[in-house]
C-alpha cells in the first residue's frame, strides 16, 4: 500500500521561500512518477511539477518555472519541492501524489494522494 506524507507548508510573506517535502512509502519494484499538484480556494486541483523514478526528469508548470525545483532524495524516500519568490498566488493546498512510470499531465492518471498541506503567502 503506498502512502504519500506531505509536511513543511506554512505561512510565509511574499518573496519569501518554503520546503515541502512528501516522504513516500509501499513502492514495490518498478518505475514511479511523483508530482506536486495544489488547489486554491474555490479552484480546481492543478498540476505544478513533477519528477520521474525513470530517469529523473522533471516538470514544471509554467507559472512556477524559475522559482520552484523539485528533487529527490532516494535513500530517503522523499520527494521536495523547494518554493522560492514566492507569490500570493501561490496559496493552496498542496499534494503530493504518484503513479507508475512516466509522469503524466492528467490528475486522473495519479492513483495515490497525500493528504495536503497549506501553504499561505500573505504579509
Amino acid at each position: 500500500q503506498v502512502q504519500l506524507v506531505e509536511s513543511g507548508g506554512g505561512l510565509v510573506q511574499p518573496g519569501g521561500s518554503l520546503r515541502l517535502s512528501c516522504a513516500a512509502s509501499g513502492f514495490t519494484s518498478g518505475y514511479y512518477a511523483i508530482a506536486w499538484f495544489r488547489q486554491a480556494p474555490g479552484k480546481e486541483r492543478v498540476g505544478v511539477s513533477c519528477i520521474s523514478s525513470r530517469d529523473g526528469s522533471t516538470y514544471y508548470t509554467d507559472s512556477v518555472k524559475g522559482r520552484f525545483t523539485i528533487s529527490n532524495d532516494n535513500a530517503k524516500n522523499t520527494v521536495y519541492l523547494q518554493m522560492n519568490s514566492l507569490e500570493p498566488e501561490d496559496t493552496a493546498v498542496y499534494y503530493c501524489a504518484s503513479k507508475r512510470d512516466s509522469c503524466t499531465a492528467s490528475i486522473r492518471d495519479y492513483n495515490h494522494w497525500g493528504q495536503g498541506t497549506q501553504v499561505t503567502v500573505s504579509s
